[in-house]
């Protein structure tokens, strides 16, 4: 019975009124630290912020782009802002993964522990860990979970939720999907105390993420949406506004002090669909029109001389700095009519232009598989490295042909394959990618198999020429962006504000 009570004087003193030392979470965050930067977005997610306490199952969702303070000011200042009105609140911070939200309840904590006085705060000694503590003489604290994770039987008064998917390839994954709006009905919701609130707090990967489907439940319309997009995009003919009052086309000013010219290059990088979620907060459907039929760059003339034997050879590779010939590999051993196509290409770098120059696509045994290679090799004698996937079958064809053909080198893939195809897809927006138009280049043809191919991608029964090219284009384009990069990504990015580095930065 003693516990019942001390549950409601818990809930009544939630409904007293106190005196707030700092108005918003900024104003702290400010105090607290004299390097925090206050932008006109973190302004309106104060305000949403302070709305959400004085509203009795408040509901709101946050949406910004990666790496302008959305998480430090809703996942640290926040909760200890909250806490600092109302020791008593009981608070759960969750994210993708355990560690990523053990990580703020160990900074909420620390910052206690530092200013203490400034707060009129302490944590339990007894009850003081990193995942859990509790303030000293209060029934208020902090637990952290993972997605996934099971929550404390007691009710939750707050429930913060950062970041709920880690990068593109969960995001595209209808299984993590369904994890993430599993793990908010069965656990987080159902652990929220009378009148208690929720903040969910990202960075959009896909329309049908977690924001996307609590947006279109049938109580959406509890939810308040603040999404602040790094580009002001509404149409104030259609009498839409932007959240910060900008004009059409300005860029958001950046916490992390990013120009125009580099909100420019972002754009460009980033690619349509990555910009659109992920910087705009305006995922769209995947249609299946990653590569559209009608997007690649197109050559009109051959760039290579073939000679009496039947071998091709470009000119002036030799002569150019910067410039490098390749084959690409996708093999399997089957032969069937069901199996997948082994296919080999040939890709010409020039500077940031890639331009495919042969292909072949077919169903082969082993022994045709290494012929094929043998033929290609001899067709163009200046492509000196061949990748080969190291996975599958790879490494049997590597084993067979390492003796007779010098240059084979093993690619381990990174990721799905659909996060390898999507790395790359920006390249073939900006039309540095170019494929030989069938029309004008004699012999051709077969670029179609490619081009269908990735048209269908990825809900296509064949995806082989997009591995082959993907694996190409990653080692022709990526890698020597991924060389070129001295940025120290602890020192660019906010915790827990995920983003997927291993393409973002070149990897």
């Amino acid at each position: 019975m003693s516990v019942d009570l001390d549950w409601l004087e818990a809930t009544a003193r939630q409904f007293e009124p106190r005196v707030r030392r700092w108005a918003t979470p900024g104003q702290m965050a400010q105090a607290l630290d004299h390097r925090t930067v206050q932008t006109g977005a973190l302004d309106l997610i104060d305000q949403a912020l302070v709305g959400l306490v004085n509203l009795p199952d408040g509901r709101l969702i946050i949406s910004m782009p990666p790496q302008e303070g959305k998480s430090q000011r809703g996942s640290r200042r926040f909760p200890l802002w909250a806490l600092e009105t109302n020791p008593d609140l009981r608070i759960a911070i969750t994210s993708y993964e355990a560690g990523v939200a053990r990580r703020w309840g160990r900074a909420i904590r620390d910052d206690i522990a530092l200013h203490t006085e400034e707060l009129g705060l302490s944590v339990r000694e007894d009850l003081s860990a990193q995942h859990e503590w509790q303030l000293d003489g209060h029934e208020g604290g902090v637990y952290t979970a993972g997605v996934g994770g099971a929550l404390t039987g007691r009710p939750v008064d707050l429930a913060v939720i950062d970041d709920p998917i880690k990068d593109r390839e969960q995001a595209d994954s209808p299984v993590y999907r369904e994890r993430g709006w599993k793990w908010w009905t069965e656990a987080v919701a159902a652990r929220l105390a009378a009148c208690g609130r929720g903040v969910l707090i990202l960075t959009r990967w896909h329309h049908d993420d977690l924001a996307g489907r609590l947006i279109g439940a049938e109580d959406g319309h509890l939810w308040r949406v603040i999404n602040i997009p790094g580009q002001a995009d509404h149409r104030p003919e259609k009498g839409e506004t932007d959240p910060l009052g900008r004009a059409p086309g300005e860029f958001m000013d950046s916490a992390r002090g990013r120009s125009t010219a580099q909100w420019e290059a972002i754009r460009v990088r980033s690619g349509s669909r990555t910009w659109a979620s992920l910087y705009q907060g305006r995922p769209t459907p995947d249609t299946g029109n990653l590569f559209p039929r009608d997007g690649w760059a197109r050559y009109d003339r051959p760039l290579w001389v073939e000679r009496a034997d039947g071998s091709r050879v470009i000119p002036e590779l030799n002569t150019e700095l910067d410039a490098e010939l390749v084959q690409s590999w996708d093999f399997t051993f089957k032969d069937t009519k069901a199996s997948d196509y082994v296919v080999g290409q040939v890709w010409l770098r020039r500077g940031v232009q890639t331009f495919l120059l042969d292909q072949v696509r077919r169903r082969m045994s082993f022994s045709d598989s290494c012929q094929a290679m043998r033929d290609m090799t001899a067709r163009w004698p200046q492509a000196a490295a061949k990748l080969v996937e190291d996975k599958a079958n790879g490494p049997a064809i590597i084993n067979a042909l390492a003796s007779q053909i010098g240059g084979i080198i093993a690619v381990e893939p990174e990721g799905s394959k659909y996060s390898r195809a999507v790395a790359v897809s920006p390249f073939v927006e900006a039309q540095n990618i170019h494929l030989p138009d069938p029309v004008a280049v004699e012999g051709c043809a077969w670029v179609s198999e490619l081009t269908e191919e990735a048209a269908d991608f990825p809900g296509g029964s064949h995806d082989d020429t997009v591995d082959a090219f993907s694996q190409a284009n990653h080692r022709l384009l990526l890698v020597p962006m991924r060389d070129e990069s001295v940025h120290d990504v602890e020192d660019i990015m906010d915790e827990g504000d995920t983003v997927e580095l291993s393409w973002a930065i070149g990897y």
